[in-house]
């Protein structure tokens, strides 16, 4: 379990540095943009876009803290798109 303090940590990195959640049940959620995530004291919501739409969020999920097994940093990508 990661405590808020420490998601929201991630989620307000200056620079904003993409991260990966890892869930108990091996799900992935790929946080891209901070606005795409928010820290709640037992939960997170994490927005997701729709297929084909990268920059708006029509869907999202509650993620419990308790269910949260591991945060990675994900590759940087440069500006053509490749890492």
């Amino acid at each position: 379990m990661l405590t808020p303090r420490a998601m929201v940590e991630f989620v307000s990195a200056e620079p904003f540095q993409p991260f990966r959640l890892h869930m108990a049940s091996g799900r992935v959620f790929d946080i891209v943009h901070p606005e795409f995530i928010k820290v709640g004291r037992s939960s997170v919501t994490v927005y997701m876009p729709p297929d084909g739409a990268p920059g708006a969020a029509d869907r999202w999920q509650e993620v419990s803290l308790m269910l949260l097994e591991s945060v990675e940093p994900l590759p940087a990508k440069t500006t053509n798109g490749k890492i």
